[in-house]
């Protein structure tokens, strides 16, 4: 569980220590595909602590939602229509909803341990 948590941390620090910027063009993909991958993340967290983890499921999901947000992206983007606000939307409210959830399965893990 600490794996994806040490990954996120060092991959934040590492774009913050470097001078690597992203063209603006390119900025709605990286911006989805952040958001994608934030998503796959809390929900593998979620998965663990509900004991239904499965490696394969969360690799899987973790390179089909990036390349399906980016591909929503790209198609609003020749439509002329943003698309992309449509993955923001769902991958948001998803990962308000893992968050949710953990936070709920951490709460009652600590109240138990605290009552023994």
């Amino acid at each position: 569980m600490w794996l994806p948590l040490l990954g996120l941390i060092i991959g934040v620090v590492l774009g913050l220590l470097t001078d690597i910027s992203v063209p603006e063009e390119y900025s709605n993909y990286l911006s989805i595909a952040v958001l994608a991958a934030l998503d796959t993340l809390f929900g593998g967290i979620r998965a663990h602590l509900q004991n239904i983890y499965d490696e394969k499921v969360f690799v899987s999901g973790f390179f089909f939602n990036i390349i399906l947000a980016a591909s929503l992206a790209f198609l609003g983007v020749h439509l002329g229509v943003d698309l992309y606000l449509a993955a923001v939307f769902a991958f948001g409210v998803r990962l308000f909803q893992n968050i949710a959830v953990i936070r709920r399965i951490l709460l009652t893990k600590w109240s138990t341990s605290k009552e023994k």
